[in-house]
């Protein structure tokens, strides 16, 4: 492989694990150029087809699964249980949109409006933008991409998909099994390289899907406004944790360790502020420390499961972890478990308590594993400090009183709610996954929606009756115009009078 490269190294010990190519802008071009070319022919295989070759990447993920694993692990650190969840998103992901994929795409069939258009046939059909451009980050190398790129292919786009420089040997392993050993169209390619490359695939493609920070966000709105193209942003999260008083505390307290130190806390969904009742708070406390002073980290061997947790991906985002707890011990925070780094880029689970919303750990996404728990007087305190805000990605709300769940999680402002439960509204499918405030813009997943924001709407209207002349064709007369303007009267008005222009005519 010739050209500029780009070096991959294992978080927790920096050995060198692979290298993928640094593709720049010319390089990209020739990439979409020819997914374009080979787009209109996946398209007309409609949804079935597309979904039979889905199936069989499917499969070929399946049989490769410890291999694929293995590279995960590698690349980002994680312990092997957060390795194999990643298959599990991959599974459930293809599977619903390739049983679904008929239904979802189907022409949509709509009653006409209004008298005048009663003889006519409404339908809505879809076309999908060509090249779609899928960016993901480097937290869930397979399952992140994988989590759009169904949906686009599903639509019958053909995909450039430009992975993390830090972690992208999974993915570019994913999308060689697909152009290399299941026989399925070259509509799916993968752009390896750094920022510089993201830049050429945003100005390559017709719409982009987007996971990753804020900033990087808003630069790629722009650039796609300034294209007049679509995109949809998957941005960071700040998620709260709102624990009741009549919660079921130690499920809550579970709920809140593994959505905080899942993955290392390297999860836009997961909790980094925690609210609890202040009769329960010292109770849930204790609770908390304990089982995030059981949690057993490292880098386990594969197939093993015996680490909760492993090394965080980026020495930079474990620089941001210790910065934040830092900063909230010198604010008057204390560090019950926890708080100092580990071996290469891990850092220790961390359990803060004394904290208040001038700490940055309560205002910025830390995305590690740490968990800052405040009290509050009552939930509509909780309420307040879970919206005071510049994120909204995901929330959590602990009560067993199902009508006050109700009432509360309609206040929460946040793109999805789970209750008494962490992290679950995300991997629902059928429902949408979208941030509000900072936390993005569109929406991923959401049933027909996952596949059709792909698409573009095409109205199709269509005569039951054709006649040489519309009442309305030139040229005018004026008898028949005066009949047209008294029957939209006659029937649109809604009371005698105007129907038969008797009130205001004088005016």
């Amino acid at each position: 492989m010739s050209g500029p490269m780009i070096t991959v190294r294992r978080p927790h010990d920096g050995e060198i694990v692979g290298e993928v190519a640094d593709l720049d802008a010319t390089q990209v071009a020739a990439l979409c150029t020819d997914l374009r070319e080979a787009q209109p022919a996946w398209e007309a295989l409609g949804p079935r087809g597309r979904s039979a070759h889905l199936l069989r990447w499917l499969d070929w993920l399946l049989d490769n699964e410890q291999r694929l694993l293995r590279l995960v692990q590698e690349e980002t650190g994680k312990s092997w249980a957060d390795a194999a969840m990643e298959m599990s998103v991959v599974v459930d992901v293809i599977n619903y949109f390739a049983k679904n994929a008929e239904a979802f795409l189907a022409d949509r069939r709509v009653k006409p409006a209004g008298p005048a258009n009663a003889l006519r046939r409404l339908r809505i059909q879809v076309r999908p933008y060509q090249l779609v451009a899928l960016i993901t980050p480097w937290n869930g190398p397979l399952a992140g991409p994988m989590m759009d790129v169904v949906g686009a292919l599903i639509a019958g786009a053909a995909v450039v998909s430009k992975p993390s420089e830090v972690t992208p040997l999974a993915w570019a392993e994913a999308v060689r099994g697909w152009r290399e050993e299941i026989g399925a169209p070259p509509i799916l390619a993968v752009a390896t390289g750094s920022a510089a490359t993201g830049t050429a695939v945003v100005d390559q493609a017709d719409m982009v899907m987007f996971t990753g920070s804020v900033r990087t966000g808003r630069a790629i709105a722009v650039r796609c406004a300034e294209r007049l193209i679509p995109c949809s942003l998957e941005l960071g999260g700040k998620d709260a944790f709102i624990v009741l008083a009549d919660a079921d505390l130690d499920r809550a307290a579970a709920g809140a360790v593994w959505g905080g130190m899942t993955n290392s806390g390297q999860a836009c969904i997961g909790v980094e502020r925690v609210y609890v009742e202040s009769p329960v708070y010292d109770e849930f406390v204790t609770l908390v420390t304990q089982k995030v002073s059981a949690l057993r980290q490292g880098v386990d061997a594969p197939g093993s499961f015996s680490c909760d947790i492993g090394a965080m991906v980026t020495a930079s985002q474990v620089d941001i972890v210790a910065a934040h707890v830092e900063d909230a011990v010198a604010k008057g925070a204390r560090v019950l478990v926890g708080g100092q780094r580990g071996q290469g880029n891990s850092f220790e689970p961390t359990v803060l308590v004394d904290v208040d919303h001038s700490m940055r750990c309560m205002r910025e996404e830390t995305f590690g594993p740490t968990l800052a728990i405040m009290r509050v007087a009552d939930a509509d305190e909780a309420i307040s400090l879970a919206n005071d805000s510049d994120y909204g990605l995901s929330s959590s709300l602990w009560t067993r009183d199902r009508d006050k769940a109700d009432r509360l999680c309609r206040r929460i402002e946040a793109g999805s709610v789970s209750i008494n439960n962490a992290l679950v509204a995300t991997f629902q499918l059928p429902v949408p996954m979208g941030g509000w405030k900072n936390s993005g813009l569109g929406t991923r997943f959401g049933g027909a929606q996952g596949v059709l924001k792909y698409c573009r709407q095409q109205s199709i209207v269509e005569e039951r009756v054709t006649l040489k002349s519309e009442p309305l064709w030139y040229p005018i007369v004026p008898a028949r115009s005066r009949l047209i303007a008294r029957a939209v009267r006659l029937l649109g008005a809604h009371d005698w009078r105007r129907r038969l222009g008797l009130a205001g005519a004088n005016r």
